[in-house]
């Protein structure tokens, strides 16, 4: 028989698992949102660097007069380029996909949990080690 300290108990459990649940949906999707923005600074950055790079190289071997022109163009270029090193939003992009990943299965972890009868606080403590790995996923290092 159950007596209702147990109930309760189990209750508080299956709350904290519901939580951390709905924590790991939400995480999943700003990591999902800041990945996306990650590939639009990194695109927005980076071509038209390569763009200004070759317009810049074919106008100073073209005339000795667009040489001035060329060399404003290279400035250019060379600041998109430091823009796009300075931010590492390629790295940052992969950072929030490894994020995302470790928050998905946060949630499908906590998913499972609560479609037992009986909670345990061992589920619950394995649920928190996996939310852990999730937090550190974004300095990616190994969890």
């Amino acid at each position: 028989m159950v007596n209702s300290s147990q109930r309760t108990g189990t209750g508080r459990l299956r709350a904290e698992v519901e939580r951390l649940r709905d924590e790991a949906m939400q995480q999943l999707n700003l990591a999902d949102r800041r990945a996306r923005i990650w590939v639009i600074v990194d695109i927005a950055l980076g071509f038209p660097a390569a763009l200004l790079a070759g317009a810049s190289g074919a106008a100073a071997l073209a005339t000795a007069d667009a040489r001035v022109p060329a060399a404003l163009l290279a400035l250019v270029a060379a600041g998109f380029s430091a823009g796009a090193a300075f931010l590492r939003s390629d790295s940052r992009r992969i950072a929030n996909k490894r994020a995302r990943q470790a928050w998905a299965s946060v949630e499908a972890e906590a998913s499972l949990v609560l479609t037992q009868e009986h909670l345990d606080r061992e589920a619950l403590r394995a649920l928190f080690g996996t939310r852990q790995a999730a937090l550190a996923a974004y300095e990616g290092g190994e969890p």
